[in-house]
């Protein structure tokens, strides 16, 4: 499923009203600055991908992308469609099967970053991605797992983005689809999951850690223009709040101009009719 920039309302405009960049492009840098050059990354589609793309474009020139389609490598020259976007095997050093992905490198613990999103989170980083309401009369049949699962549990660290909102952050998800930290300190490891899990949240109002005790989510920053209490008021529970809170670092003119110079594309190839 597309999760473009041009976005879909007007909260998500808010943000950055007034700024020069709209939310879910501040949204989109924060999460792009997240990723070290040399680092290999497991990437979804969507806002996880334009992320990971914008970083190999400005400050991570040597980040590997992996698809879960089983490219290695891929240097897309425009956004890609789905997984199964050609431009992904016609850019990447290789391609290999599916099974060799999810074996031989993901579940082996070779993918140093796995990029998630997802309709839920709670207060320690467990996701949903598989229905809203019950499991067996679901409001909503959401995507389903993928390989979400697998990537929360063993890439070597987990980085989250999803937009914050009373129905995105909850007290209690509807269905747990990829454990995040579960409900505290040594749920992971008593899994036995290799991974250390998620290290980083970032929504379109901040950024936030889990504390180092508890494993619960903190915000650590807020994005400019975004007021504390905005922050506060859109999580389902008493969301803690880090006594070094921060502001995130607008947005510079080369990352907004590389980022819409990418989502021009994704566009482009949506309207000539990609791959679904």
């Amino acid at each position: 499923m597309l999760m473009a920039l041009a976005s879909t309302t007007p909260a998500a405009q808010e943000a950055g009203s007034g700024a020069g960049f709209t939310s879910d492009e501040m949204m989109t840098v924060a999460a792009s600055r997240a990723l070290r050059d040399g680092a290999v990354c497991f990437v979804g589609i969507g806002l996880p991908s334009i992320a990971a793309n914008l970083a190999r474009a400005t400050h991570a020139p040597h980040l590997v992308l992996i698809y879960e389609s089983g490219t290695i490598g891929a240097k897309p020259t425009r956004l890609p469609l789905s997984i199964g976007d050609a431009e992904l095997a016609e850019t990447a050093d290789t391609v290999v099967s599916v099974p060799e992905i999810f074996n031989y490198w993901l579940q082996a613990g070779r993918m140093d970053v796995g990029f998630l999103s997802a309709a839920q989170i709670d207060r320690h980083a467990n996701l949903n991605s598989t229905v809203i309401g019950s499991y067996d009369k679901p409001l909503i049949r959401l995507p389903g797992a993928g390989g979400a699962p697998e990537i929360a549990a063993s890439c070597r660290e987990v980085i989250i983005i999803i937009r914050q909102s009373l129905r995105s952050f909850v007290e209690k998800l509807d269905f747990v689809t990829s454990v995040g930290h579960m409900g505290g300190p040594g749920q992971r490891e008593r899994l036995g999951l290799t991974g250390q899990g998620p290290t980083l949240v970032i929504t379109d109002l901040g950024m936030l850690r889990p504390h180092p005790g508890t494993l619960e989510l903190e915000l650590t920053h807020l994005h400019p223009g975004v007021s504390l209490d905005r922050a506060r008021t859109a999580v389902g529970w008493d969301l803690a709040i880090s006594a070094e809170l921060a502001s995130t670092e607008p947005p510079g003119e080369e990352e907004l101009a590389v980022l819409r110079r990418l989502t021009a594309t994704l566009a482009r190839g949506s309207s000539a009719g990609g791959p679904a």
